[in-house]
């Protein structure tokens, strides 16, 4: 027994270099998702790894481009910060030790206002907004396992945007910590939210060609 090599620690555990070593069945931590060296995005949901959808489309960009300026704006000289993708937010349940931390996603963009959440490596806790922009083969992931793990987590408001049916729709947690939805809002409806006082978003321009 004595001659038995001791478990590696998180330190001594080997990079993994491609994204061919990750086994996709297998069950992955923050620590293990720090160890990756690759280029390809992944993101970690409840433990299981997803790949995320290639680089996004130009269509894509423009429409980030078009929700994140205005946020900006409005927050300069506040507290609320906004940030755009690739930027690591670690959703915590009891613990916040790298091992112990089981989603890591990347949202398009994330309104984050507790200072204290902010480090860094980007966000460990859930950021007071959540936008998505819909791509084509990232709808489920997006609509059905990230929506659990925004409510579970905290989120105040998950935004949802398809630039390909011109939509925005809008998911608000309730005092009982669960996400009620707005109606379905687009061409001609502007999106404001009591989180940024006097932020108004225009869908005509952000949908615009």
């Amino acid at each position: 027994m004595k001659n038995m090599k001791p478990y590696p620690t998180e330190d001594e555990l080997p990079p993994i270099k491609t994204v061919n070593e990750v086994d996709f069945s297998a069950y992955y931590s923050y620590a293990d998702y720090m160890r990756f060296e690759f280029e390809e995005r992944l993101e970690i949901i409840k433990g299981r790894i997803f790949k995320m959808s290639p680089a996004p489309s130009r269509i894509h960009q423009k429409i980030l481009g078009r929700i994140h300026n205005p946020i900006y704006n409005i927050l300069k000289g506040h507290n609320c910060e906004v940030y755009m993708a690739p930027f690591d937010v670690r959703l915590a349940k009891k613990s916040k030790n790298d091992k112990e931390v089981f989603t890591v996603v990347q949202p398009d963009i994330v309104v984050v206002c507790d200072q204290d959440k902010l480090d860094k490596r980007g966000c460990i806790g859930a950021p007071d907004i959540v936008v998505e922009i819909l791509s084509p083969g990232n709808n489920k992931k997006e609509l059905i396992n990230k929506y659990e793990v925004y409510e579970e987590a905290g989120v105040k408001e998950y935004w949802i945007v398809s630039h390909l049916d011109k939509t925005f729709f809008r998911y608000i947690l309730d005092d009982q910590g669960k996400f009620q939805p707005t109606k379905l809002l687009t061409e001609g409806e502007e999106v404001t939210t009591p989180i940024m006082p006097g932020f108004k978003l225009i869908l005509e321009e952000v949908f615009q060609d």
